[in-house]
């Protein structure tokens, strides 16, 4: 059942990344992780893998960028003089769902393995971040969840809404996975995993929404 949402979702994917493809395009060639990952390195543009197949990074609006650079900043200030580090959307990370592999690149992540470092990816993050719009709403909520939240080492899940103050954490517990919304300008976001909070005051500042 999982493999045949994962095709259906990748084709969504490919609309919302290439829009202008024709629909009836034949699919693109695999390619091994060896040859991502050297390819990658003089790429143009940042790429997602998924299991042998390439989906180039569609460039983000003003909202967000406003959103993920006050993020990585709030991050940084929370996290320093701690063991946890934060990273931005230049750090890739590495799923193996179902004995596949996976790399995709998240707004924000913060890492605290020490040990897992060194290979320009991350294997083991604590910490997920993603910026939600309409055009990216399927891939990070379906796409990508389902692995992200199959890593043993995740803590937690967030999905920052671009369009609107709210976010949504999915955080582990001893009873498996649960979800918790922060809505408004006034709500603080509070992630006990890392040992910090985040109002949203603070991470929407500069940000318009519609309407």
């Amino acid at each position: 059942m999982w493999w045949s949402g994962r095709r259906v979702l990748r084709q969504v994917r490919t609309a919302a990344s290439f829009r202008a493809m024709n629909a009836l395009a034949a699919p693109p060639p695999e390619i091994s992780v060896e040859e991502y990952l050297a390819d990658e390195v003089f790429s143009d543009v940042k790429r997602e893998y998924l299991d042998g197949v390439v989906y180039a990074m569609a460039g983000a609006s003003e909202a967000h960028n406003r959103i993920a650079t006050k993020l990585l900043s709030m991050l940084d200030a929370r996290l320093r003089g701690k063991p946890c580090e934060p990273f931005g959307s230049d750090m890739k990370v590495r799923l193996h769902p179902l004995d596949t592999t996976y790399f995709y690149y998240p707004d924000a992540m913060v890492a605290c393995d020490p040990t897992d470092s060194g290979h320009g990816w991350r294997e083991r993050p604590a910490a997920l971040f993603e910026i939600i719009s309409e055009e990216t709403r399927r891939v990070d909520e379906r796409e990508k969840r389902v692995p992200y939240l199959q890593l043993p080492s995740l803590q937690a899940y967030v999905r920052i809404e671009q369009a609107r103050p709210e976010v949504v954490v999915d955080r582990r517990t001893p009873e498996g996975w649960k979800s918790e919304r922060f809505s408004g300008l006034d709500a603080v976001v509070r992630l006990p995993e890392l040992g910090i909070e985040l109002p949203l005051m603070e991470l929407f500042e500069r940000v318009k929404f519609p309407g």
